[in-house]
């Protein structure tokens, strides 16, 4: 296709130039009868763009249909790390979950969630494995580019696996890119407190946002011989302080006594997120699963509230299914074309 041509292709404010130019020329046959057809398609999908009202084609959902633009990139009012720690600053308690798949991601989107964690707690809830030591970079990669695509406002942070953040800085900061760069989520989160101090500093000066974690670290279970709340005084405050020193903009406080999570969060300024930490951090997180109530009673951890028993809604469901079809009472006309 000649130059003149594909140039009007790419930039539509060539178009009425090349209208008069293209009158002007002679009929020719072959290659430029080809490019004709090209461009004449090319003019119809315009016009009808063209054809909506003022008022609409300033909208983002125009823009969006306009260049082809997927719904989440314009997400000018996302969370990121300077709002939420300004929600500390303004009394506003930040609310988050997790997810791991586009489906979930988009009703916790919907529902008006803060922020999203696309945590290692997959192993758990997803791949059905007692710790979350064998997930891994390219799984977390994977399930947080589905979550990524289905909000437009919340904020994503995604947990960097075992071993990432206990191998070394270079290490670490090279997963957290490649996890930024091939999901296009908001942050990472890296367990551990002091002996973490100069990974999370070397994460975050590389431009990577970083929400600590502190308390029980499942990444240690095999350390602690098991998951059990963590009392440590000192152990605690100091791994805190270490972390938003380090530059995270905010803190996982996972499985420590009320009043000790309530001293922490008065001691930081940067937020506190509770999970089995008790009321006054600055926001509570809950493993999704969990507060559905996918789980069976006997593998929730007593942190957890139920807000739903969807396990039993779903295997109701699959049973009146079953029922129907073994009977053959579905499909019905209803449901045949």
């Amino acid at each position: 296709m000649p130059l003149d041509r594909m140039r009007c292709l790419t930039n539509p404010g060539l178009m009425h130039d090349f209208d008069t130019r293209l009158d002007a020329r002679p009929e020719r046959p072959g290659l430029y009868r080809i490019g004709d057809r090209v461009y004449w398609i090319f003019r119809c999908r315009i016009s009808r763009f063209e054809k909506c009202s003022p008022a609409f084609r300033s909208t983002e959902s125009w823009h969006r249909l306009r260049y082809k633009m997927p719904p989440n990139s314009s997400r000018k009012n996302r969370m990121t790390a300077p709002k939420f720690r300004r929600f500390k600053l303004d009394g506003r308690k930040i609310v988050m979950l997790t997810a791991y798949d586009w489906i979930s991601a988009r009703l916790l989107e919907e529902a008006g969630i803060d922020a999203v964690l696309v945590g290692d707690s997959l192993a758990n809830v997803v791949q059905g494995k007692g710790t979350t030591l064998p997930v891994t970079l390219e799984e977390m990669i994977y399930h947080a580019e589905m979550v990524v695509r289905a909000v437009s406002r919340a904020m994503v942070v995604v947990d960097l696996p075992f071993p990432y953040c206990q191998s070394g800085k270079k290490r670490a900061v090279s997963a957290a890119a490649r996890i930024l760069k091939e999901t296009q989520a908001d942050a990472v989160k890296l367990e551990g407190g002091r002996n973490r101090a100069a990974t999370i500093r070397a994460v975050v000066e590389a431009g990577i946002p970083v929400l600590g974690h502190c308390g029980l670290m499942p990444q240690n279970v095999r350390e602690y011989g098991g998951f059990s709340v963590q009392r440590d005084r000192e152990q605690l405050l100091g791994d805190a302080t270490a972390i938003e020193a380090a530059g995270a903009f905010g803190v996982v406080l996972e499985c420590i006594p009320a009043e000790l999570a309530r001293e922490t969060s008065k001691k930081l300024a940067i937020p506190t997120i509770g999970i089995g930490a008790g009321a006054d951090c600055d926001g509570q997180i809950l493993v999704m699963h969990d507060m559905l109530g996918f789980r069976d009673e006997d593998d929730i951890p007593k942190h957890n509230k139920r807000y739903a028993d969807l396990g039993a809604t779903v295997k109701d469901a699959v049973a009146r299914y079953a029922e129907e079809v073994r009977s053959g009472s579905f499909p019905t006309v209803e449901q045949s074309f």
